[in-house]
């Protein structure tokens, strides 16, 4: 499993802006799904956003739990496992954007359950979990809260004047 402190990004490749940042935090819904062809690069676009803005953006990984991405050695105790870690994010009090890249085994009835709850709460604090991947799917029923958003690279969204015409 790759280690997002080790994933470097180029300043072109921006894609986790501020305002997708606040897009997210924005959202009705919880449930978060951004779709890339390259998840190792938007986590790292998202350790950069939350570097430089002091944002509470935390990563989950099966062999560490939920990590910071401000802070790499801030870790919550007792979240290796998937379903510990939506436990407490539901319970946090906190406001936080969770993300999770491999996630699709652990996708089981008592997770799916923490997931709606999570997808039902509202609150000032909101807590959003983000999942990041190639194909992001969910079991019939979930994939109805949850917000998708593309990723396509900022190099590639831009329009460019090319022999008079404007082609993207």
């Amino acid at each position: 499993m790759e280690s997002v402190a080790n994933v470097s990004s180029t300043a072109s490749e921006v894609f986790v802006t501020p305002k997708l940042f606040e897009r997210i935090v924005q959202s009705p819904h919880n449930l978060i799904a951004i779709e890339t062809a390259n998840p190792a690069d938007v986590l790292a676009q998202f350790r950069l956003l939350a570097l430089r803005t002091g944002q509470s953006v935390y990563y989950w990984q099966e062999d560490a739990g939920i990590t910071s991405l401000r802070e790499r050695d801030v870790r919550v105790p007792g979240s290796k496992r998937v379903t510990d870690a939506l436990r407490y994010i539901l319970q946090s009090m906190q406001f936080g954007v969770y993300l999770f890249t491999d996630y699709a085994e652990h996708l089981r009835a008592p997770n799916i359950g923490l997931l709606r709850q999570i997808a039902r709460v509202r609150s000032v604090n909101g807590r959003k979990v983000v999942f990041v991947g190639e194909e992001v799917r969910f079991p019939e029923g979930l994939d109805a809260l949850v917000e998708r958003i593309a990723h396509v690279p900022e190099g590639q969204s831009r329009p460019r004047l090319r022999d008079g015409r404007w082609v993207t």
